[in-house]
C-alpha cells in the first residue's frame, strides 16, 4: 500500500471514530486543595502566587490575603461537601443546576462563601440580611436552595429560614455558618492545584441575581458562570482595574452593582475589596476618604447627594486647611462610579468642582443585562446627562430609531428567569430583543435615559414628558433636597406633571408649612423658578411637599410606583389638603366635582 493510501486510509478511520477528550479517559483530577477548571480561579490562583491583599473587612476588623481567602474558600467548599445530601453531590457532579445561597453582608464571610459555592460547581444565589424570614422564604423556595451558607451575624436568621421552608415548603435546607467552619491553618498558593479535568461549562449557571420587583414578585435572573470572569473581565478592562487598586465597597451585594460591577470584576483583577457593611453614614464616609488609600468608590446617586449635602452643611464651614484634607481624599480617589438611576446635574456638577473637572462616570443597565452604556474613566466631552457610549459588542436598538424603548442583546445577559420559561420569552421581542421598559435616544454615539416607559414617560395634553428631566432641574434649585415627579391621571389632559419635594435643612428660603418660620413652599413660586429651566407644558401642576427623605427601595432609587398613588391618590387629589394645584386649573377642576 501506498504512502497516500495509508495517510488516506487513516484520515478516514479519526473521521469516522473522534479522539475522545483524554479527561474521559483517565482518573478525575480532584482533591481537597483542587479548583475546578475555570479561567476563574486560575487567575485567582496566580493572585495568591503574589499574594497581595484580597479583602479588608472593616466590621470585622480582618485583612486577607489571596492566599489566605483560597484557602479558606477550600476549607469551606469541603465543609460544605460533607453537609450535602448524595444526591446533590451526584447533581454536582453530573454538572446539573444546583443552587446554594449566600446570607451575608458585604464582607469576608461573603467573598469567601460565593467562591465557596462556585467552587463546588454550583450556583451562587445572594440574599438579602434584612428580610423577614415568611419573606426570605420566597426566594429560598424559588431557587429551590440546597444549603444557605450564613455569616455570623446572620446565622440565627438562616437557621430560622431553614426551619420555616423545611416544614412550609416540604425542602431539605441546611444553614451553614461561614466563619464558624473555616479552617484553622492556611494552605499555601504552592500547594493549590488547578484541575486537569475538562473546563466547567460557562453556560451554566454562575449566579442568581433577583430583580427589584416593582413590576411584580421578584424574578430570579440566572446568569452563565461566564458573569464571573468574562463579564466581569470586561468590566475590569473598562475601568482600568487592577492589583493596585483598592475599591470601598458599600453596596448590597444581592443587587447587580454590588456583584457584577464592585465584587466580580476587582476580585478578578485581583485587587483589594474593602467593605464597610451596615447603614449609610456620610461622615463617615467622608473621614475615611480623607485617610486615603482608595482609588475606586461606587455608589448610587442618593449616597453622592447625601455626600453633597453633608459637605455643604458640615465641612464647607470647617477652616481652609481642615476642609482641603477631605477634598483632597476625595481627589485621590481614581474614579467614582455611579449607576441605579439618572445622577441629577446639580449632583454631577458639585462633584466635578471640587474633584478638579474629573466627573462622577455614570452608566445605565440592570440586572438581566449588565451595563451596556458606560463613560470611560478618561471621560472627555461627555455631553451633560449623557449615561455613555455602548459597550462593545453589545447589539443596542432604539425602538424608534435614535430615541424610543431601548432594546439589548448581549453575550453578558442573563440566561433565563429562574424556572419560568415564560416569563423569560416575555421579556424579549420576536426578534430576540431584551425589552428593557426604558426609553432612551441616541445622539451620534452618546446616550441618554429619559425615564421608565411606565413611570417615567408622563403624557399630558398630547405631550410625551420625561419625568427625569422634570426631576434634574427641579433638583438645581437651592432649597430642594430631592424630588419625584409622576403622572397623575386626569380626566381632560390624561396626566397632570405631578411634583413632591422636600427641602434642604440648610436653606431658609421656604419651610414646608406647619407654623415653621419662613414662607411655606408653593406651587406658583416653584414654577416660576423653573420657568427659565423648562417649556411651560413641563411645569408641575400638581405639588406636595413631605418631610424628611423620600422613600427608597434597598437599591437606592425612589418607590415611584408606590408612592405616585399614595401621594396624589386618584381619585381624590382633587381635593387633597396637601396637594396643592396650579391655580389656572382649580376652577376647571372644581367646575367638574
Amino acid at each position: 500500500m501506498s504512502t497516500a493510501q495509508t495517510s488516506s486510509k487513516i484520515s478516514n478511520s479519526a473521521e469516522a471514530t473522534p479522539c475522545t477528550d483524554r479527561s474521559l479517559l483517565l482518573p478525575s483530577h480532584s482533591g481537597r486543595n483542587v479548583f475546578p477548571n475555570s479561567p476563574f480561579f486560575g487567575r485567582l490562583l496566580r493572585h495568591a502566587h503574589r499574594n497581595g491583599t484580597a479583602v479588608r473587612d472593616l466590621k470585622l476588623g480582618i485583612e486577607k490575603t489571596y492566599e489566605e481567602l483560597l484557602s479558606d474558600v477550600l476549607g469551606l467548599r469541603q465543609v460544605l461537601r460533607d453537609s450535602l445530601s448524595l444526591d446533590t453531590l451526584e447533581a454536582l457532579e453530573k454538572g446539573e443546576e444546583t443552587y446554594i445561597g449566600v446570607l451575608a453582608g458585604g464582607g469576608y464571610e461573603f467573598a469567601v462563601g460565593i467562591l465557596a459555592v462556585l467552587a463546588i460547581g454550583a450556583a451562587a444565589v445572594p440574599l438579602s440580611v434584612v428580610l423577614p424570614v415568611q419573606e426570605a422564604a420566597y426566594f429560598v423556595s424559588k431557587s429551590k436552595l440546597v444549603a444557605i451558607l450564613t455569616a455570623s451575624t446572620s446565622s440565627t436568621l438562616g437557621q430560622s429560614i431553614a426551619r420555616y421552608v423545611n416544614k412550609e415548603h416540604n425542602m431539605s435546607v441546611q444553614s451553614i455558618e461561614v466563619m464558624r467552619n473555616l479552617p484553622r491553618e492556611t494552605i499555601s498558593a504552592a500547594e493549590m492545584l488547578i484541575s486537569a479535568n475538562l473546563y466547567l461549562d460557562d453556560n451554566a449557571a454562575g449566579a442568581v441575581i433577583f430583580t427589584s420587583g416593582t413590576t411584580g414578585p421578584p424574578k430570579g435572573a440566572v446568569m452563565r458562570r461566564a458573569f464571573v470572569h468574562d463579564s466581569a473581565m470586561a468590566v475590569a478592562e473598562h475601568y482600568g482595574i487592577t492589583y493596585n487598586d483598592v475599591i470601598l465597597h458599600v453596596l448590597p451585594v444581592h443587587h447587580a452593582t454590588g456583584l457584577g460591577i464592585t465584587f466580580f470584576p476587582f476580585i478578578l483583577a485581583g485587587a483589594c475589596i474593602e467593605f464597610k457593611s451596615g447603614s449609610f453614614d456620610p461622615g463617615w464616609m467622608w473621614e475615611r476618604w480623607r485617610q486615603g488609600g482608595l482609588t475606586f468608590f461606587s455608589g448610587v446617586p442618593t449616597i453622592y447627594m447625601r455626600m453633597m449635602r453633608f459637605y455643604d452643611q458640615h465641612l464647607a464651614k470647617l477652616p481652609e486647611q481642615k476642609r482641603t484634607q477631605y477634598v483632597h481624599g476625595a481627589n485621590e480617589i481614581r474614579a467614582m462610579l455611579c449607576g441605579s438611576s439618572a445622577l441629577p446635574k446639580p449632583v454631577q456638577d458639585f462633584w466635578t468642582r471640587i474633584r478638579n473637572g474629573k466627573i462622577i462616570l455614570t452608566r445605565y443597565g440592570a440586572t438581566e443585562f449588565g451595563a451596556v452604556f458606560k463613560v470611560p474613566v478618561d471621560a472627555k466631552g461627555i455631553p451633560d446627562g449623557s449615561v455613555g457610549t455602548a459597550v462593545s459588542g453589545v447589539d443596542v436598538k432604539l425602538s424608534e430609531g435614535n430615541e424610543g424603548e431601548i432594546l439589548i442583546r448581549s453575550p453578558y445577559m442573563f440566561s433565563k428567569y429562574l424556572f419560568d420559561d415564560a416569563a423569560t420569552v416575555a421579556a424579549h421581542d420576536p426578534e430576540g430583543y431584551f425589552r428593557t421598559g426604558d426609553i432612551g435616544k441616541r445622539q451620534g454615539s452618546h446616550y441618554w435615559i429619559i425615564g421608565r416607559a411606565s413611570l417615567d414617560i408622563i403624557k399630558s395634553g398630547g405631550y410625551k414628558i420625561s419625568a427625569l428631566d422634570i426631576e434634574r432641574e427641579v433638583l438645581g434649585l437651592p432649597y430642594i433636597s430631592e424630588v419625584m415627579v409622576v403622572g397623575v391621571a386626569d380626566e381632560e389632559f390624561g396626566q397632570r406633571v405631578g411634583a413632591v419635594v422636600t427641602l434642604r435643612d440648610d436653606q431658609d428660603i421656604y419651610s414646608s408649612g406647619d407654623n415653621i418660620e419662613g414662607k411655606k413652599l408653593s406651587l406658583d413660586d416653584l414654577r416660576k423658578d423653573l420657568r427659565g429651566r423648562l417649556a411651560g407644558y413641563k411645569l408641575p401642576t400638581l405639588l406636595r411637599i413631605i418631610k424628611g427623605d423620600l422613600p427608597k427601595g434597598q437599591s437606592g432609587k425612589v418607590l415611584k410606583k408606590k408612592l405616585g398613588p399614595e401621594l396624589f391618590p386618584c381619585p381624590g387629589w382633587e381635593t387633597h389638603a396637601e396637594v396643592q394645584v396650579w391655580r389656572n386649573q382649580k376652577a376647571a377642576i372644581m367646575a367638574r366635582l
